[in-house]
């Protein structure tokens, strides 16, 4: 399993924006909302599960999208499934840990 990341600083935070590597491209439509997920926002540095779980624990601001995403962050402690939004079928997670 791939990950998708971008890693920025956002006012004096690490802001991870990662997702499941093949929602790259996709867009989720759920009546009028409709969300692209961008390789532009998510990033198109690919990383492998430990890498992953390594940048999830460092970062303080997390935009998460995917079920392997989301599975691997909850596993680590980061979020909870209660906070996941599912729209079309496709989890997301936002998390704050500042």
């Amino acid at each position: 399993m791939e990950f998708s990341v971008r890693v920025t600083d956002y006012q004096k935070n690490v802001m991870l924006n990662m997702c499941d590597a093949e929602l790259i491209g996709k867009d989720v439509i759920d009546g009028e909302l409709k969300i692209h997920i961008s390789e532009n926002y998510y990033g198109h540095d690919k990383v492998d599960k430990n890498e992953a779980a390594s940048l999830l624990k460092s970062a303080s601001i997390l935009n998460l999208v995917g079920k392997e995403t989301i599975s691997l962050a909850t596993s680590l402690g980061i979020g909870s499934e209660s906070g996941v939004k599912v729209i079309s079928e496709i989890p997301f997670l936002i998390v704050f840990n500042t």
